[in-house]
């Protein structure tokens, strides 16, 4: 083995980009193996929460996302016909003083821009679509469909709720659909008209079985987004994503508040995507093979934290391998699965439920964790309960 194990990680999304600048940050050996051949500014847009931006710090990435990125000072909740305030949530400076961090919104590709520019040219190759996995107990021989292998002494499985890594430790099995259709489109801000409310930096439209989350991708509050929750019973799972149409969101959410008319009248694009779950899973790692994110816990994008338990995972499971060192892999993945499966465990019920700050509430658990000081429980401890 060399001085500093081999460690491959298997998808360069956000978690597994950050994940893989933590380690280099730790001086460890990366490689990060991509299946897409290159990515693009596609139209969605993110909440990076002060949760995020304490591991965007130690990136240090965080002033230039910070300088990109929306700053709301709050996070409103609105009635669907009335725009009444069911929940006003400070955000902006109370978020800094308080949390520890800003709370940003942005365009999810200019944040993936910034984390693949942390990354040095050769780290990350791409057009590298995995077939299949082998741990032989001293090595891990990974096989691309482009008929490369690669050798690792360390796999991260950051490659989505279809992990390939994942269907290694516990083989194969669909995902669970969420019973929701999300539409998702970016474009400009359109014109503030009469009858209209001003639009919030960020706010959500609740009615009692949809919602729409709206929010500006830009510093300069020149383009919006909006991210839905529509109830639909029956969806097949090879549609990932759909085309859409203004006529099928203006049906959708017929007779919605002006506010919404109007970003609907405005929509460029928009496609639909069926939301997909997984139950919590019997184990996040095996041997030299180890789980993050959404091949682990996939969640709905209700509380906006999906991204963020991704990436918060990445950052615990570096700080366990250096921990224990990245030798004794077994006992800092051990490590990593007790500091990490209750958090992203409540944060994935209180997504499928989607109660998140529809109310008013104290959002502190969430906000205000430090993935680098949290205290971590032992194994024992983890056992104990």
């Amino acid at each position: 083995m060399s001085k500093s194990p081999r460690i491959a990680v298997i998808g360069a999304g956000l978690g597994g980009a950050s994940t893989a600048a933590l380690l280099l940050k730790e001086g460890f050996n990366v490689r990060v193996f991509e299946q897409a051949p290159r990515f693009s500014r596609q139209g969605a847009g993110i909440h990076v929460g002060p949760n995020v931006m304490k591991v965007l710090r130690r990136i240090g990435i965080e002033d230039a996302l910070s300088a990109q990125g929306s700053h709301p000072e709050y996070w409103y909740s609105r009635h669907w016909q009335t725009g009444d305030v069911m929940a006003q949530i400070p955000l902006g400076d109370y978020a800094v003083k308080n949390y520890g961090a800003a709370y940003l919104t942005v365009h999810r590709g200019d944040f993936h821009a910034l984390l693949m520019d942390a990354l040095p040219d050769g780290v990350v190759s791409f057009g590298k679509h995995m077939e299949r996995v082998e741990d032989r107990g001293n090595v891990v021989v990974l096989h691309f469909s482009d008929g490369t292998t690669e050798e690792a002494d360390i796999v991260i499985g950051a490659d989505g709720v279809n992990s390939r890594i994942r269907e290694e430790l516990l083989g194969p099995e669909l995902p669970k659909y969420a019973g929701y259709l999300a539409h998702r489109a970016v474009f400009p801000t359109p014109e503030v008209k009469a009858g209209m409310l001003p639009f919030d930096a960020c706010v959500k439209w609740w009615s009692e079985d949809r919602h729409m989350m709206t929010y500006f991708v830009t510093g300069k509050a020149d383009e919006l987004y909006y991210v839905t929750g529509v109830p639909v019973e029956h969806w097949d799972l090879k549609d990932r994503w759909l085309e859409s149409s203004k006529q099928e969101m203006q049906e959708t959410f017929s007779g919605w508040h002006p506010t919404v008319q109007a970003l609907i009248d405005a929509t460029v694009e928009v496609t639909k995507w069926s939301l997909l779950e997984r139950d919590p899973l019997p184990l996040w790692s095996r041997g030299r093979l180890v789980l993050l994110g959404d091949a682990c816990h996939p969640m709905k994008p209700h509380m906006a934290q999906g991204a963020a338990m991704a990436i918060e995972d990445g950052a615990m499971l570096v700080r366990c391998l250096k921990e224990v060192g990245a030798s004794n892999h077994e006992l800092a993945f051990s490590l990593y699965e007790a500091n990490r499966a209750e958090r992203a465990g409540k944060v994935q019920k209180i997504s499928h439920d989607n109660t998140w700050l529809r109310t008013n509430e104290d959002p502190s658990w969430c906000f205000g964790y430090d993935v680098f000081t949290d205290p971590l429980k032992n194994i024992q401890d983890k056992k104990a309960a």
